[in-house]
């Protein structure tokens, strides 16, 4: 199956913790195709974004089993990138801080 450069990216990753890598050390952390590739992915940021791209690293995340109705499934798999680009680069996704870091920290119901 050929992927096109529109369906290998999924979108950005939007945790806490790919915020921090993004703020520390310049890199992106993007939700990519099941069947997506290292070469693709840069291929695909370099059409899309005009930026260069130095490393691709793939986390790939299996399904979960559960039981549902005395029976095991097992969830999706899914596949995660985390880009670095080449000094000079950037892109914006229009992702923003996490709301812990909005507030300037994480705050819990009880602090007055």
């Amino acid at each position: 199956m050929e992927l096109s450069i529109y369906s290998v990216i999924r979108g950005p990753r939007t945790t806490i913790k790919s915020y921090e890598l993004n703020q520390r050390f310049q890199k992106l952390v993007l939700d990519v195709h099941p069947q997506a590739t290292k070469p693709a992915i840069a291929e695909a940021l370099k059409k899309l974004f005009n930026v260069e791209v130095d490393n691709v690293r793939i986390i790939v995340m299996k399904g979960k089993a559960r039981l549902v109705s005395r029976r095991q499934v097992v969830g999706k798999l899914r596949k995660k990138a985390i880009v670095t680009l080449k000094r000079g680069h950037s892109i914006n996704l229009g992702v923003d801080a996490p709301v812990a870091y909005a507030s300037g920290g994480s705050k819990t119901h009880d602090d007055k």
